[in-house]
């Protein structure tokens, strides 16, 4: 009798881009997969921070590279993906906010949260897959949406805009790359205890609030994302493409 073999999370001879993988989840991220083997790329807006965490990986014994990129210069992200080795698998994790309540938005901020949460992942995913296409290749592009793509909260009107955006932004792209066998996925966290959430999260009664929706009773943790993200990239999912894993706790559950 043969029985079958659970598909393998290595990435050995994968090459990984991800965007906004100087800190929290997306550092996280670019961890679990050089530990799965695979050349795992950092691109990030501020130099410094890119060099930083490209050490501290290549430290760890893990195959890094660094580019400073602005995401959001949408014909800069085309240019760096044109002329590296086409990336086996991307993961986006660049992502901002900029809450506040409905009378108080901003066409300033509208556009500074699109740029980054709309605009990044589209074109990223645009070049990344492009490449692919045209070496003939399989990949996984994985970005970092929210549970906030499936729910509203207060003051997150234009944060929920861009993430229920990228969730259709992504079905739609999943039908067309499909028949090139590279699939499109999201994760959608729910609040994670990172330098950007720590100033909403240091409120005790927005805490409070975040608490009471989750249903694991805890806020989430980088190490959450890892997981799931390994997953998404790897073999493992190989018949997933289109759809959102769900990390939020079961916040989206009712």
């Amino acid at each position: 009798m043969d029985l079958p073999r659970t598909p393998s999370f290595r990435l050995d001879g994968k090459r990984a881009l991800i965007a906004g993988g100087t800190r929290g989840i997306g550092l996280a991220c670019a961890v679990a997969l050089a530990e799965a083997g695979a050349a795992v790329t950092i691109a990030a807006r501020t130099g410094p921070l890119v060099e930083k965490a490209v050490l501290a990986l290549r430290e760890a014994g893990f195959d890094a590279t660094g580019e400073a990129l602005d995401v959001t210069d949408f014909n800069a992200v085309e240019a760096f993906v044109a002329r590296t080795e086409p990336f086996d698998i991307l993961v986006n994790s660049a992502g901002t906010g900029r809450h506040a309540p409905v009378a108080e938005i901003t066409p300033v901020d509208y556009r500074a949260v699109i740029d980054v949460n709309v605009g990044a992942a589209l074109f990223l995913a645009k070049a990344v897959s492009q490449r692919l296409v045209s070496e003939g290749m399989p990949g996984s592009i994985i970005t970092l949406s929210s549970q906030m793509g499936h729910v509203g909260g207060p003051g997150r009107t234009v944060y929920c805009a861009t993430k229920f955006a990228v969730e259709g932004m992504t079905k739609a792209m999943a039908i067309e790359l499909g028949p090139h066998n590279i699939r499109i996925n999201t994760v959608c966290p729910t609040f994670v205890e990172t330098e950007l959430t720590s100033a909403a999260l240091s409120d005790p009664d927005f805490r409070s609030w975040v608490l009471s929706k989750i249903k694991l009773g805890r806020l989430g943790k980088v190490e959450d994302m890892m997981g799931p993200v390994l997953f998404l990239a790897s073999d493992a999912s190989a018949m997933v493409t289109g759809t959102a894993l769900m990390v939020d706790g079961g916040w989206t559950a009712e």
